[in-house]
């Protein structure tokens, strides 16, 4: 009988925890693999130069398998390149810099690979990598994208080192707007460069059959999209390509993305018919990983006399990096750009956005994937409007919400609202955050408020199949991959409210394309959404087959048969004749049924975060003292996990405020801090106990009105803390400062507040 206390909307505790805390975790380094060689990557040491000479000789070594170079690998593996069909202002393609999987003639970023051993043993790989010599010219670095654009190429075939100029929105009416406005508020607005870093590093196990093709095991947030990956870097049919994915160890965006180990660690394992595996350090992820960020805004915002916002007008120039990752150019356009104006009633905008090359690492899709950088501008704006306006940041936000009456509500931006209580939203924060008291509490304080909202779904393609075995045990496949957010639990329950099937009688299954003809992975917040919906169609599916044979087995009509999901159990309508599902399965030889779903559904999850910092005068150290947060992810499947999601998300969006950020010597492109000792992540310390309600407010575009939730707290947390600095700093009368807001920049900010005659 089906135990409520597992089915959806309970919080039921992660079923995967006892894995992974007893060390039972399957992650890529923990599987064996017999006559495994391992890879070692030489990368660049400078950040830009041409390649005269590369000399493999000193590096061929008894116990070395294989040494490539670019001259070993042309035409075999093509470069990596932008996935993202994507039009300029101008109607021409956005331009593309392709990443060969080893330089070429060219280096372009300190860490980009140039050569690759492999070897029995992986300290013989990295010793032999260590004797290649390599002769690089060095030209000038490049790592602002601001000066790039007036800088000679870094690719001789984009000009001014711009790969895109794209803009949306009414440009005409946002200047009528503005001109017509009382009142005009400037900001300048930095998204700084940060490392993913997700805990497990990224990796790959390779294997090769004359017969079969590839089979691979590598930490990505979705097979499918790795086997694209590798079909297009190999150029290799679909069939010759399968991959798994074990238990991976946080993706946030990064992991999904492909990147020039992956490639050659399955060209290495054909050439040689042995497995080959490659596992990044620490120091390699930091040095050649996908990073994230790195958005400059100028945004301009016209209020009335009312506070009330009439138009917006940006302009924004996001660092690309040295080459075109697979969704990097979309991240700052088509992802996040048409965010603008927020959760807010306005009815002009504009937004231009240019993408650079710089000589850096690639930048790609991190948590929120631009939303972060977007809603960081917007709230950034509406705080100091009403600084700048006499108003509190909540009455500003009450004024220029989107009101109920106007649901369904469409953005400027295309974005549809179908269900929103912001206005409810805001009010529950305040009130938990005790927004009214805050004037009472003493020391150098600072209240940021800021109302978010994220566009959630997207991905269209995902499938499912399950497979009820004879003994009663449902098998679910789909093309959704946990990279930590609990989705073993979560599937399992929507499983088990639709067939009654014993809680603990449910198992899914580690990634393998094999399973399935498709899948969208995870990725874009869609993971809620998408999977719902599947498993719900085929919940409902494997119930109608079932009918049938519980027919067969009662010796009636199927149609005189009812399912009842509390029982599992099919019954003769006005009778107590009944046959469970799992003894139809049994009866069968075991039941499987199947089902995809191939339309975007998107949503908009949004919320009100409030932060509450305080600042030592003495120090510039901030200390965050209170964190209430007001969400609205429609449905909650399990509260427990979508806590858990919001405060992780939380802690990243914090650290980027506080202190992550990556540093290169601008004269050399030399990274300065490419390692835990001095790239600052945040810690337990860093964070106070969060304050969290929910306001469901169900969508009506999927069944069970679920709306995404796992980038939500990383959008909201970083304009959240950045308001509560910039208004302590308002109030001890010190100027901006650039994030992250490090207590040196604090200190030094209140310095000059001081030197000018403001008491700090």
């Amino acid at each position: 009988m089906k135990n409520q206390r597992f089915g959806v909307g309970q919080p039921v505790r992660r079923t995967e925890d006892v894995r992974f805390l007893t060390g039972a975790g399957g992650y890529l380094d923990d599987l064996p693999f017999e006559a495994v060689r391992h890879m070692a990557v030489l990368r660049s040491p400078v950040a830009h130069g041409r390649i005269r000479s590369i000399s493999t000789e000193a590096a061929t070594i008894e116990g070395v398998d294989l040494i490539y170079t670019f001259a070993d690998i042309r035409g075999r593996l093509s470069p990596i390149t932008s996935t993202m069909p994507l039009v300029q202002s101008d109607g021409t393609p956005f331009l593309q810099a392709g990443l060969p999987h080893l330089a070429d003639d060219m280096v372009r970023f300190v860490g980009q690979p140039i050569a690759v051993v492999v070897a029995a043993d992986p300290h013989l790989a990295q010793d032999a990598v260590e004797q290649i010599e390599v002769d690089i010219e060095e030209r000038p670095a490049l790592v602002d994208p601001m000066s790039a654009m007036t800088s000679p190429p870094i690719h001789p075939d984009v000009p001014h080192n711009r790969l895109y100029d794209w803009e949306m929105g009414d440009l005409a009416g946002a200047d009528e707007a503005l001109a017509r406005a009382d009142h005009v508020v400037r900001s300048e607005v930095t998204n700084q460069r940060i490392a993913v870093n997700a805990i497990e590093p990224r990796g790959i196990i390779a294997t090769y059959d004359a017969e079969t093709g590839w089979e691979v095991w590598v930490g990505n947030q979705g097979v499918h999209a790795a086997k694209r990956g590798l079909i297009a870097d190999l150029a290799a049919h679909a069939d010759r390509v399968r991959v798994h994915a074990p238990d991976i160890g946080g993706g946030f965006g990064m992991k999904l993305m492909n990147h020039p180990e992956y490639g050659l660690a399955a060209l290495a394992a054909q050439d040689l018919g042995l497995p080959v595996k490659w596992i990044a350090t620490r120091s390699e992820g930091f040095l050649s990983d996908v990073q994230a960020r790195d958005l400059r805004t100028v945004a301009e915002a016209g209020f009335d006399r009312r506070g009330r916002l009439k138009g917006l007008r940006w302009s924004s120039v996001s660092n690309m990096g040295a080459y075109t990752s697979n969704a990097g150019m979309g991240v700052h356009t088509s992802f996040s750009a048409n965010l603008i104006g927020g959760v807010y009633d306005v009815a002009h905008v504009h937004h231009r956005v240019q993408g650079v090359l710089t000589t850096t690492p690639p930048t790609d899709a991190y948590r929120g994937a631009g939303r972060p950088e977007v809603l960081h501008v917007m709230e950034r704006l509406m705080s100091q409007a009403a600084q700048e306006l006499g108003l509190d940041q909540v009455e500003i936000r009450r004024r220029n919400l989107i009101q109920p009456e106007q649901i369904p509500y469409r953005t400027q931006g295309d974005i549809t609202f179908d269900a929103l209580d912001a206005l409810g939203t805001l009010e529950r924060a305040a009130e938990l955050a005790d927004v009214d008291g805050f004037g009472s509490r003493p020391g150098l304080r600072g209240l940021g408020v800021a109302y978010y909202f994220e566009r959630t779904g997207g991905i269209p393609v995902e499938h499912t199949r399950f497979t009820l075995t004879p003994d009663g045990q449902l098998e679910i496949a789909i093309g959704t991959q946990s990279t930590g957010q609990g989705h073993e639990t979560v599937w399992a329950q929507v499983a088990h409210d639709a067939l009654g099937l014993p809680f603990d009688a449910i198992r899914v299954l580690p990634g393998d394309t094999a399973n399935l003809p498709g899948g969208g992975g995870t990725a874009g917040s869609r993971s809620g959404i998408q999977a719902s919906r599947v498993l719900q169609i085929a919940s409902q599916e494997m119930i109608r087959i079932a009918r049938d044979i519980a027919g067969e087995m009662l010796e009636v009509a199927a149609t005189d048969i009812t399912f009842d999901p509390d029982t599992s159990a099919f019954t003769v309508v006005g009778t107590d004749r009944r046959v469970g599902l799992a003894e139809g399965a049994s009866h069968a030889g075991g039941l499987t049924s199947e089902s995809d779903v191939s339309d975007a559904v998107t949503t908009t999850p949004n919320g009100c975060h409030i932060a509450e910092v305080e600042i030592d005068p003495e120090t510039g150290q901030v200390t965050l003292q209170r964190y209430s947060i007001a969400d609205d992810f429609g449905r909650i499947l399990n509260p427990m996990i979508v806590a858990g999601q919001v405060h992780g998300g939380v802690v990243q969006g914090i650290g980027q405020v506080l202190g992550e950020q990556v540093l290169w010597d601008p004269e050399t492109g030399q990274p300065l801090n490419g390692s835990f000792m001095d790239y600052v992540m945040p810690r337990a310390d860093d964070v106070p106990a969060f304050e969290l309600v929910f306001n469901e407010v169900g969508t009506p575009s999927n069944p069970f009105g679920v709306k995404g939730c796992g980038e939500a707290g990383s959008v909201a947390a970083i304009p959240a803390v950045a308001n509560a600095i910039h208004d302590a700093l308002h109030r001890a009368g010190a100027g901006d400062v650039t994030p992250p807001y490090t207590a040196n920049r604090i200190w030094s900010a209140l310095q000059e507040g001081t030197s000018r005659g403001i008491d700090s």
